[in-house]
């Protein structure tokens, strides 16, 4: 058995709005990345370990800021890194 349900013309309006609202949220690209990474996560997307990210450091390599005993890579620069090591195809 089937029941009806009557709503009005702005609450249908209002879950309108609301199921608009979530169709933008989905449908924007999940491009918040975050500005800045930790020294754990920077090793794991470089897979190199932690002596290896501390010569970088080093020997200038990366820019890193330090707050504490915390050290942190912005995104940028690690993009940065990349681009400029990178080897074209043949």
């Amino acid at each position: 058995m089937e029941s009806a349900v009557i709503i009005s013309g702005q609450e249908i309006t209002q879950l309108l709005e609301k199921l608009n609202q979530a169709i933008d949220a989905l449908a924007k690209p999940r491009t918040q990345e975050k500005d800045f990474v930790g020294n754990d996560e920077f090793m794991k997307l470089m897979g190199i370990s932690k002596r290896t990210a501390q010569t970088w450091r080093d020997e200038g390599i990366i820019s890193f800021s330090q707050v504490g005993g915390k050290i942190y890579y912005s995104q940028a620069d690690i993009q940065k890194i990349l681009k400029k090591h990178r080897h074209e195809a043949f």
